[in-house]
């Protein structure tokens, strides 16, 4: 009895370990491109953080796609890189390459609220003239301008409201660019700021009605 139990044993272990085998092999099988393609990703934001032209410039004849390849574990795009610099000479060129101006992180932040949270005027109005969108949110809800509000930066809240910024978007705490505006203004008419251009955007934005010549 003890040598049938033994021998049922080796067998059911030897099943399990072809069945394991198997599995393994059709993982590898099927993981192997997209590590190839994360392989890719790494290689080229690396290159883009030790600003090394020729690597990223063959990387993106090579593909197309990896111009927004992601940091697997932050998210971070290169343009998110390259906006941490203050880099506008990299920046253009990899605008102008087709990376995403509204690609986010992990955590919501774009290129656009990046640059204003740095008081960065350069990149925040070249990425607003490439169409990025003036109001996105982090995971917080907070936009690029309560970010500039925040800052007290009064050409950066110009700027935003100018491209379309909505002043009473609010963030995860139910308070508005508007409401911060009212709160940290003091003597820097934060308020009177946003009324102003967001008047003036409201007034651009006024639908026309019958035939325009």
């Amino acid at each position: 009895m003890l040598n049938i139990s033994i021998r049922r044993v080796v067998a059911i272990s030897r099943r399990i370990m072809k069945t394991a085998v198997r599995a393994l092999a059709l993982g590898l099988l099927i993981a192997s491109p997209a590590r190839a393609d994360f392989s890719e990703g790494y290689k080229f934001l690396e290159a883009v953080k030790k600003k090394d032209g020729d690597k990223v410039e063959k990387a993106v004849m090579a593909s197309s796609q990896i111009i927004n390849s992601k940091d697997v574990t932050t998210g971070e795009t290169a343009l998110l890189i390259v906006t941490a610099r203050r880099d506008l000479t990299w920046l253009t060129y990899l605008i102008a390459k087709g990376a995403n101006v509204n690609a986010a992180d992990d955590r919501g932040r774009t290129p656009l609220e990046l640059a204003v949270n740095l008081g960065w005027r350069e990149g925040a109005t070249l990425l607003l003239e490439q169409k990025a969108s003036p109001d996105p949110s982090n995971d917080a809800g907070e936009t690029p301008l309560i970010f500039a509000v925040h800052r007290k930066d009064a050409n950066m809240m110009k700027a935003l409201l100018e491209a379309g910024a909505n002043p009473d978007r609010a963030d995860n705490s139910g308070r508005s660019a508007r409401d911060y505006a009212k709160i940290e203004g003091g003597g820097q008419n934060l308020s009177t700021t946003i009324d102003t251009y967001a008047k003036k955007n409201l007034k651009a934005a006024k639908p026309v009605y019958g035939p325009t010549f």
